[in-house]
């Protein structure tokens, strides 16, 4: 649960820390504010995946659904400044399929937590997995990270790509390969 007034009372510490007065006209609302935000921006913190990856449907088909460029903002861990970028998901059903709303909510998820892409990656992977079941899985996410485009390198532009794949596609390269060509295309 995300304790608002801790973080309103962090804030307030924050801005004195950078010499700011946190009484100022511009600064009073602030803490309230961030808190708000942190409590939107940090919601997949007490979300379960399960729970849209759990709303399946039979199908016949056993082909290759994708899903690309689905947009995520999320937060890395180590500088706590944002990370965003475009998530691609594959899968291949073994007897079940979910609505593509609920692909794009599991990402969503996952976004909404203190992140490293790499483990973001693998977990969006795995609950396909655990709660769909199918054939495999595979996971691919291209994101500009903050922490190298404002500060520190500064290298505005430059995307990090993690890809994670799970049962037949870690077996069969010419699946790998045709969910690349479609992201491509």
């Amino acid at each position: 649960m995300i304790d608002q007034k801790k973080i309103e009372e962090a804030v307030k510490l924050l801005l004195e820390a950078i010499g700011e007065d946190s009484s100022r006209e511009g600064l009073k609302e602030t803490p309230a504010r961030i808190a708000r935000m942190y409590e939107e921006i940090f919601g997949g913190m007490e979300e379960d995946p399960e729970l849209p990856l759990s709303k399946t449907f039979t199908a016949e088909q056993n082909e290759m659904i994708v899903e690309k460029n689905i947009v995520f903002y999320s937060t890395c861990e180590h500088h706590m400044m944002p990370f965003f970028g475009k998530a691609h998901v594959a899968y291949i059903p073994n007897g079940r399929v979910v609505g593509l709303s609920k692909l794009a909510r599991s990402i969503e998820i996952f976004a909404q937590r203190l992140q490293l892409q790499e483990r973001m990656t693998a977990q969006i992977a795995d609950a396909i997995m655990e709660y769909l079941s199918p054939c495999g899985v595979i996971v691919m996410v291209e994101a500009e990270h903050l922490c190298m485009t404002m500060r520190g390198v500064k290298k505005p532009g430059s995307q990090t790509m993690t890809v994670v794949s799970r049962g037949i596609f870690q077996e069969d390269s010419r699946l790998r390969d045709e969910f690349f060509q479609m992201v491509n295309m």
